[in-house]
């Protein structure tokens, strides 16, 4: 908002997000109230989600199962794990809510005075959570068979270790999620933001008014006007055409990055980091000691990584399948102010795109439809929030779909969560499959 050309500051929304007005809020709470297990309570997380209570069902049941139902580590340790695996991507929202759980579930308290206070097996993990977290293409079986390796007081279980892999990439995704939508802390919490305010040009230059941004209703129609035009590409390709427009989709990936400076980390954070230094690069197939691109028909979720899980971690495996299935298949048939609109092709886009960025490519997609469907902005805010969520801004988050409402950009940030959490799976998966065959 201006006021004779002057930027006025406007308050930060006092509800679950920094982003999200806080009326809009409101009109999701019955639903949230249905989704819930009967112990919980309406966090912000909860909040942010419940715009799309199908998939929140899903979250609430499969977080419930990693956290609270039986399984191969205690319960105390799951919550420091999180902790570990929240404070890499500097989410001191999550870092504070597991410190809390941890304690609640019996956790020794000098664990919390840093990472060097737990017990030497936890410490091990900080070299996999580190990959995870920001390269986890890198991965492989030598990594397992350190922490596997029998013999040593501080070897890892295959079942714990399956568990502590979902529960690390679980928080690396949610911390995605935290960033990616601006997440506030609980009243509780409020000594310690997890998203930096606003400066008045961000909080207050953006607003869905289509008469301040004249281009808008144009973009959106531009945009199905190209979804119309991806349905009816009749043309087949080669394989090796096919392959050339990924390999130019992630070169030109490399140029939609926000600036990456070294990180300063506040010691409530930093106490449970170790190399700091080590953050998100891009995936880069070349050179002698460089990652091959990972071919999803190689190794897929569907065919390979899910038969895994259910051996080792059952339930889990049931879980995230569904959560999947539900996050893929979620559409309302809308898109800004049109209705009737099949939306499919977008979602597939956005969800090649950021797997894309960590270097799996599907044979049978035609890249060239990623940059038919997602203008410069929103690669920018996916890269973000996908690959180094805490320098997400305000601007990346209000700068693109302009005309679009609230809940279809959470909708985004449940479609980036998702595939990230998959793609950091399908890696450590595949590194445990080899190690075990």
């Amino acid at each position: 908002m201006k006021e004779g050309g002057v930027d006025v500051p406007q308050a930060l929304p006092s509800g679950p997000s920094a982003f999200i007005p806080t009326e809009e809020d409101g009109a999701i709470q019955e639903v949230i109230s249905e989704a819930l297990l009967s112990d919980q309570r309406a966090d912000h997380i909860t909040m942010a989600m419940g715009m799309h209570p199908t998939y929140l069902a899903c979250f609430v049941r499969t977080q419930h199962a990693l956290l609270q139902l039986d399984g191969p580590l205690p319960l105390s340790w799951r919550h420091f794990i999180i902790i570990l695996a929240s404070a890499r991507h500097q989410c001191s929202y999550l870092v504070q809510r597991h410190s809390s759980a941890f304690l609640l579930a019996g956790g020794d308290e000098s664990w919390l005075r840093g990472l060097h206070c737990a017990p030497p097996k936890i410490q091990n993990l900080q070299t996999i959570n580190n990959l995870l977290a920001h390269r986890p293409w890198i991965i492989t079986q030598e990594h397992i068979r350190e922490l596997v390796c029998p013999g040593t007081e501080a070897r890892w279980s295959l079942a714990e270790l399956i568990q502590a892999v979902v529960l690390m990439s679980h928080a690396h995704s949610l911390a995605s999620f935290v960033w990616g939508c601006g997440i506030l802390p609980e009243p509780e919490q409020s000594d310690d933001q997890p998203l930096q305010p606003c400066s008045p040009t961000e909080s207050c230059s953006f607003t869905r008014n289509q008469h301040e941004w004249p281009g808008a209703v144009n973009e959106v129609q531009l945009l199905l006007e190209k979804m119309m035009m991806v349905k009816q590409q009749g043309e087949e390709y080669t394989q090796e055409e096919m392959v050339t427009r990924f390999e130019r989709e992630r070169t030109e990936s490399l140029l939609e990055s926000a600036e990456v400076v070294s990180p300063v980390l506040p010691d409530c954070i930093s106490r449970f980091v170790v190399d700091a230094e080590f953050t998100y690069q891009d995936f880069s197939p070349r050179g002698e000691q460089s990652p091959p691109t990972m071919r999803a028909q190689d190794y897929s979720w569907e065919d390979h990584g899910f038969s895994l899980m259910n051996r080792l971690y059952g339930e889990m495996a049931q879980l995230l399948d569904e959560k999947l299935q539900v996050v893929c298949a979620l559409t309302y048939h809308t898109m800004a102010m049109h209705s009737n609109v099949d939306t499919s092709t977008l979602r597939k886009a956005i969800w090649n795109y950021i797997h894309c960025l960590y270097g799996i490519r599907y044979d049978d997609y035609n890249y060239w439809e990623v940059n038919q469907l997602l203008e410069r902005s929103l690669k920018v805010y996916v890269k973000t929030v996908a690959c180094h969520p805490e320098k997400t801004t305000p601007r990346m988050y209000f700068c693109f779909w302009r005309q679009f409402c609230h809940s279809e950009k959470v909708h985004v940030n449940l479609i980036l969560m998702e595939a990230r959490m998959q793609a950091a799976l399908l890696y450590a998966l595949r590194a445990i499959t080899r190690y075990i065959t």
